[in-house]
């Protein structure tokens, strides 16, 4: 059991396929399955690890997490799923802040932070990295590489939101960011204002575009680690 937050789309090769919970754990994490082949889908990799499907990957749709003030200051007419669990306690509040780990312990550790410490994990062609929460108060806009890849995490600290985008533009660009407050960033080439969670151009020469999203989870480090012991941790090379 732990903290993590990702979205998948549910078409697989043109065809829309339904999950439920196989009851079943990876270390730790959830598995799903799907009704129309049984098959086994890990929550974390975002793909199939038994039966007809298995090495299928799942879609990554971005996502944000955030506060539910700001997120309907954003999209008005949004529609909102109420959860299972109603009443004044959240039933999971001593397992966020106690020291049990997980359901079934942990194959892999790394005491460089606690273990319920909140990181933005990215895993690109088996490559994968790590930024604390620690770190990213402190550095809310972070210009990285991965993979390859140019990068860059931004956070808002205020509602405990981060997101992971590309910084090479359609027309082959890199931009170089710099944190104006927040999760407003400016980059550099143009002189753009971007919004570091939506990833949308607010100001500027390229106001109106949209950066293209990483796939990214907001995890504890225990469970992170766990899965990708070779992980780089930002700020701790």
């Amino acid at each position: 059991m732990y903290k993590r937050q990702i979205v998948y789309s549910r078409i697989i090769n043109g065809n829309e396929y339904t999950f439920g919970v196989s009851g079943k754990l990876i270390r730790n994490a959830l598995v799903m399955y799907d009704h129309e082949t049984d098959s086994l889908w890990s929550q974390l990799l975002g793909e199939s690890v038994q039966g007809l499907l298995m090495g299928t990957r799942l879609e990554y749709l971005p996502a944000v997490m955030t506060t539910w003030e700001n997120w309907r200051s954003m999209h008005p007419d949004t529609r909102a799923i109420q959860k299972g669990y109603v009443g004044a306690q959240d039933p999971y509040e001593g397992y966020y802040g106690g020291t049990v780990l997980g359901v079934i312990g942990v194959q892999n550790r790394d005491d460089r932070l606690g273990d319920k410490e909140f990181v933005i994990g990215v895993e690109l062609d088996r490559e994968s990295a790590a930024y604390p929460f620690s770190v990213l108060n402190d550095e809310p806009v972070i210009n990285d590489e991965i993979a390859g890849l140019p990068v860059v995490v931004a956070f808002d600290a205020e509602i405990g939101a981060g997101s992971v985008w590309e910084r090479t533009l359609a027309d082959g660009r890199v931009l170089e960011f710099a944190e104006l407050r927040g999760a407003l960033m400016r980059d550099t080439e143009t002189g753009t204002l971007w919004d570091g969670i939506t990833g949308q151009a607010v100001e500027g020469a390229l106001a109106g575009d949209t950066l293209s999203p990483v796939p990214k989870t907001l995890v504890f480090w225990f469970a992170w680690f766990d899965f990708h012991p070779d992980t780089r941790l930002y700020g701790f090379e």
